[in-house]
């Protein structure tokens, strides 16, 4: 199969706005590969770390909402 890994890059984007704490740290749960993919793409802090959450920058949060409401939000 071959999988698109934007959109994949996505989904984690957005399910990272679930776990999040503290403002804008979310837990570090998710697959190892598309962390790092996101970590180079500049939504989230370094996911190597000792730390078991990272850090979602400036424009990470405001991906993470927008694509929450997108993937998951109702339309009624």
């Amino acid at each position: 199969m071959d999988i698109d890994e934007e959109k994949i890059d996505a989904a984690v984007l957005a399910l990272l706005r679930l776990t999040l704490h503290d403002e804008r740290r979310a837990w570090k749960g998710f697959d190892w590969n598309a962390m790092e993919r996101l970590h180079r793409k500049g939504m989230i802090s370094d996911p190597a770390s000792k730390a078991k959450s990272v850090v979602l920058t400036d424009e990470g949060l405001h991906q993470a909402e927008k694509l929450f409401r997108v993937l998951f939000a109702r339309t009624e």
